[in-house]
């Protein structure tokens, strides 16, 4: 049965302590690490951030406890999110896939993409990749589990592909990775030394 992204599904894996994989501490660390490093390679503060598949937009107080000005857009598929959450918080409905064909009136600082990869098909993922590849200024997060992994929480619907294969579809679009889950976007590539550059052992 396809999985529903109602509040239900909230609640179980996002607030239920029986199923919820992170804390509000682990969030707050992960997004200070992540503006650290996006910051890093653009040489000033960031401007704007693009959160695809953002749920109920978890990432939003933190980002902006960091920086109080930055312009926050969410995109999530749920319905019930949207309804909920997309006035208040700037969450828009969209599937990753749409990426390929959606435009803003700007380019993205940070692309923000968690836990959402290894549940989609190949050629969405692909479709969605263009349009990050095209929309990104500085640096994507793209949190993604493989076949390499132990992976906790949700299960229902989890594709187990080698690390390889998410390398590979990266590179097509020009991301380069720098670690931790972040990658340099094309217009970064003439500053980062080689040995900056996040290699996968053979």
């Amino acid at each position: 049965m396809p999985k529903t992204y109602d509040r239900a599904y909230f609640d179980k894996w996002y607030r239920n302590p029986a199923h919820a994989v992170g804390s509000p501490a682990e969030l707050r660390r992960k997004v200070a690490m992540v503006v650290a490093q996006a910051e890093y390679y653009l040489g000033r503060p960031l401007r704007n951030v693009l959160d695809v598949g953002c749920g109920e937009g978890a990432w939003r107080a933190p980002l902006r406890a960091l920086r109080p000005g930055i312009d926050y857009r969410g995109l999530d598929a749920s319905e019930y999110v949207v309804a909920r959450y997309g006035r208040s918080r700037n969450i828009g409905l969209a599937r990753f896939g749409q990426l390929e064909h959606l435009r803003f009136d700007t380019r993205f600082d940070l692309i923000v993409c968690t836990d959402v990869l290894h549940y989609l098909k190949p050629a969405e993922i692909r479709a969605g990749l263009a349009g990050i590849g095209e929309m990104l200024e500085g640096i994507a997060f793209l949190e993604v589990f493989t076949s390499r992994d132990d992976v906790d929480g949700d299960r229902h619907g989890f594709v187990a592909r080698a690390p390889a294969w998410y390398l590979r579809e990266f590179g097509r679009v020009g991301l380069l990775p720098c670690g931790s889950h972040c990658y340099l976007g094309p217009r970064l590539e003439r500053h980062v030394a080689a040995l900056e550059r996040a290699q996968l052992p053979a």
